[in-house]
């Protein structure tokens, strides 16, 4: 993914910290190098800056993390995903699939608010969304970002329905 865009650069970011211990710049760009996405030093030090990413001393060691998620003792109701986790709680949302591709179906006119609270959320293994009316594709590269976010939602889904009682 040479030449990839400083949005999914920094998405993919944001995902490797939430999701592992990482110490150095230099440890960053290899796990980044590892997907594909090619970074400098440089550019990984310019990204951190501008993400606000701090270093927490966690796991044996100092490691980065994004702000929300020290604040967050469980990263899976980091604030960013509250809008997603209110939207599932009053929406009743099924998942299909067709390859590489996830198809989520909601109310009529809904689905472009699905898919912003995604795309805002800390769901980042998707390529992108497209909504539709009802209807939100969600795109991926490889099954196995695919069954990762598949999990997580399902996790964000369940937390939703726990809070209203409703089943997911």
């Amino acid at each position: 993914m040479n030449g990839t865009d400083k949005r999914e650069r920094q998405r993919a970011i944001r995902e490797l910290v939430a999701r592992e211990p990482i110490g150095s710049q230099q440890e960053l760009a290899a796990r980044l190098a590892e997907r594909g996405i090619t970074a400098t030093q440089a550019t990984v030090s310019r990204d951190i800056a501008e993400m606000g990413l701090v270093r927490v001393a966690r796991h044996g060691g100092n490691t980065w993390m994004a702000p929300e998620d020290v604040a967050s003792p469980q990263p899976h109701r980091a604030p960013r995903d509250e809008r997603l986790r209110r939207i599932l709680a009053d929406i009743p949302i099924t998942v299909g699939r067709s390859g590489l591709i996830l198809v989520l179906t909601g109310s009529p006119g809904t689905a472009g608010a699905i898919g912003q609270a995604i795309d805002e959320s800390s769901l980042s293994e998707q390529e992108g969304t497209l909504a539709g009316d009802n209807t939100l594709l969600v795109l991926f590269a490889d099954n196995d970002r695919l069954e990762r976010w598949l999990e997580r939602f399902r996790a964000i889904q369940t937390l939703s329905s726990a809070f209203t009682g409703v089943p997911s």
